[in-house]
């Protein structure tokens, strides 16, 4: 069974900056696409970003597109999202993910192929 923590979320100003941190144990992280997805309050949860197993290709939604960075570290069971040039409507909790071994990058975007979940992490940005 795999288990994800985020950790790095906070209250930062708009053009401000955070860094989020997932750690992975129980399972081989390595094998497996991660991604980040957020919810804010009355909103169902949307597509981030996510990165392949090798962390070679990287994958983002339109709105953060050019702020937002995804990497990861295998040697450290651990994923990231740098977040720059912070927006009020960035305001959510974001939640970490990871799809079952081997499973690819087809439908990056889709919540339902994603297994494993972490609690989040409250990200507010004030304006």
């Amino acid at each position: 069974q795999v288990q994800l923590v985020e950790s790095g979320g906070g209250l930062v100003q708009a053009g401000g900056s955070l860094r989020l941190s997932c750690a992975a144990s129980g399972g081989t992280f390595s094998t497996r696409t991660m991604g980040w997805f957020r919810q804010a309050p009355g909103k169902e949860r949307g597509f981030v970003a996510a990165i392949s197993r090798s962390g070679d290709s990287a994958y983002y939604a339109d709105s953060v597109k050019d702020r937002f960075t995804i990497s990861r570290d295998n040697a450290k069971n651990t994923v990231y999202l740098q977040l720059n040039s912070l927006k009020p409507e960035d305001t959510a909790v974001y939640y970490c993910c990871a799809r079952r071994q081997y499973q690819g990058t087809k439908r990056i975007n889709a919540s339902q192929e994603y297994a494993y979940w972490g609690q989040g992490t409250q990200v507010t940005v004030s304006s």
